[in-house]
């Protein structure tokens, strides 16, 4: 069923030529073999769109009216291996005025339309914020904030208790505490430490690279009306949950959630009795960063939150002694008995990444330099891989970037190599920059095929803001374009032609993992979320079997949008943060 919006531009199109409207018909209005960013373009950027189809030549770009206003010639053909297809890029950077147009290419058909304009990514970029709020647990989101996907309060977690793993003298399993608020970590009711923390910290730091920015950002949620900027207090939101997972003795609960999944309702209706589990060395750290940085943040607003940037500090630093002290808790929850818990594990066995971030976060706000020797960042920048785009296991690079953030404070501090720092983020950045470069589709997405993985749609907007960072130290556009290169890919420019964000492009996530989507009887999943993406483990595969084909057994598309797809449709707020970051960050740029 063709969209109102492509209807109409086929209308217009009619106007001007009756067969290529027809075409337009018959030929599934070419989108399925034109992929490009189907939200559009800046004036003044990069413009590029992929021809799945070795034997098309040239291209045109027509505006709403029919009217030609740019053509050219496409690429030779070349394979990109992730999909094993022949693909040419039609290049048209050089159009430049604002107005609504389509691609055609005539051995194929017509793209899905597209803007050019000097906010193009503005609406997305909000949306994909606002998503958090639709996150939230606890509390209900009335109409006038939530529209239609309006909803009633669920898992008050007034009452949660504590598993054995977790228990103490003074919190003895069984024994009751009351953890409200927070975001649900993803298409699931469960609310997790260590995935809130990179999304917390990604979130925190587009706050501090681009402060001025948020000034005027209307997200429209219930504390739009104060003096704070929204994307605070909706971090707030969840940071004031995070605060409650600390226990006494300054360790942090690995997660909050019910022994096993709930099936696919709202979450009014998800009534399972609600943990908090294990303390762990990676959630406490991961807190302890967050709580620093958010220390540093809250305190330009101490007249509205009195006390609250001391109170996160006295927090971060009592985590942080907890985690020197226990620097090896691995959260094993195959040992998790009496109840089992089967929920999401986000488990991991090397804490030297999150040291250094914590360790660095705290240098930062304190000034104190012991934290900097704890973090021993020069020693980790010898070659290697010690460093690496940023994911929920894998946050030192989080440090690099804070680092580069208040460069001009460290740069003749002789204690922090802020020369060393620079270069190890530029030799990261100028990887995916040269891969981008002889890349079918142009992306720095796809440098190696390890990027397909379970939450790919993070991999492409961590390193997008990875390329940001260069930006911001060397002002060479080719790390803004690379990172604008990004952004096309998650919208439409990838090798299953879908824009992964909900509500957003012709052809964009329908159906996601979601269970709010699922079980709201509206048509529309809730907007602005991230869809995870391509990956070719396909761990949902029993469940999804009768949906994949042939076309999804390559690594770039093995995408379905079907709820069942829980490997490569579920949305998570760790994915939804680097693209919040990217496109906003971008338009802040542009």
């Amino acid at each position: 069923m063709k969209s109102p919006i492509v209807r109409c531009f086929c209308l217009l199109l009619f106007l001007w030529s009756f067969s290529a409207c027809a075409q337009f018909e018959t030929q599934n209005d070419g989108s399925a073999e034109i992929r490009l960013n189907q939200i559009g373009f800046y004036p003044e950027g990069p413009k590029l769109a992929i021809v799945a189809n070795p034997d098309a030549t040239n291209f045109r770009v027509l505006s709403t009216n029919g009217t030609e206003v740019f053509s050219g010639e496409l690429s030779e053909a070349k394979e990109w291996p992730h999909s094993f297809e022949q693909v040419k890029q039609a290049d048209f950077s050089a159009l430049n005025t604002p107005g609504s147009y389509v691609l055609s290419v005539p051995e194929v058909g017509f793209s899905y339309p597209f803007e050019i304009n000097e906010k193009v990514h503005s609406e997305p970029a909000k949306a994909s914020l606002k998503a958090f709020y639709f996150q939230r647990a606890s509390t209900s989101l009335p109409e006038e904030f939530a529209g239609r996907w309006a909803r009633d309060a669920g898992h008050p977690d007034t009452e949660v208790k504590i598993h054995n793993s977790a228990a103490t003298a003074e919190r003895p399993a069984g024994s009751t505490i009351a953890s409200p608020g927070g975001w649900y970590d993803a298409g699931d009711y469960g609310k997790y430490i260590v995935n809130s923390g990179i999304s917390m910290g990604t979130l925190f730091s587009l706050y501090e690279d681009y402060p001025k920015y948020f000034d005027t950002l209307d997200l429209n949620i219930p504390e739009s009306r104060n003096s704070i900027l929204d994307l605070l207090d909706e971090s707030l939101y969840n940071l004031r949950w995070m605060m409650t997972m600390q226990d006494e003795d300054g360790g942090v609960y690995h997660k909050l959630t019910s022994a096993d999944f709930h099936g696919a309702v709202m979450p009014k209706d998800a009534t399972f009795q609600r943990w908090v589990v294990q303390k762990g060395t990676t959630a406490t750290l991961d807190f302890a960063a967050v709580t620093a940085q958010a220390s540093r943040i809250y305190k330009e607003f101490e007249d509205e939150f009195p006390g609250l940037s001391d109170s996160l500090l006295v927090m971060s630093k009592k985590a942080y002694n907890w985690a020197k002290e226990n620097p090896e808790v691995r959260y094993d929850q195959d040992a998790l008995k009496e109840p089992a818990i089967n929920t999401g594990a986000y488990g991991d066995r090397n804490f030297e990444d999150e040291f250094q971030w914590a360790a660095t976060e705290l240098f930062i706000t304190t000034g104190e330099e012991s934290y900097y020797r704890d973090a021993e960042i020069e020693n980790s920048l010898a070659p290697g891989d010690k460093f690496q785009v940023p994911s929920w296991p894998t946050v030192n690079t989080l440090a690099l970037y804070s680092l580069l953030r208040n460069r001009e404070k460290y740069q003749n501090s002789g204690l922090v190599d802020i020369k060393a720092v620079t270069q190890q983020v530029i030799k990261m950045a100028d990887e995916l920059v040269e891969y981008s470069r002889n890349s079918a589709y142009a992306t720095p997405m796809g440098i190696s095929e390890r990027n397909f993985s379970w939450g790919s749609n993070s991999v492409a907007a961590n390193q997008g803001i990875l390329l940001l960072n260069a930006y911001a130290v060397t002002k060479d556009e080719k790390y803004l374009n690379g990172a604008i290169d990004n952004l096309d890919y998650l919208l439409g420019r990838n090798a299953t032609g879908y824009s992964f964000l909900t509500g957003f492009g012709e052809k964009s996530t329908r159906d996601p993992h979601h269970r709010p989507s699922e079980a709201d009887e509206i048509d529309d999943p809730v907007p602005g979320l991230l869809a995870g993406g391509p990956n070719p483990g396909q761990q949902d595969k029993a469940n999804c079997d009768e949906f994949y084909t042939r076309t999804h057994q390559h690594p770039a598309t093995s995408y379905i949008d079907e709820r069942c797809s829980y490997a490569s449709n579920e949305i998570a707020i760790n994915w939804n943060a680097p693209f919040a970051y990217l496109a906003n960050a971008i338009e802040a740029l542009k």
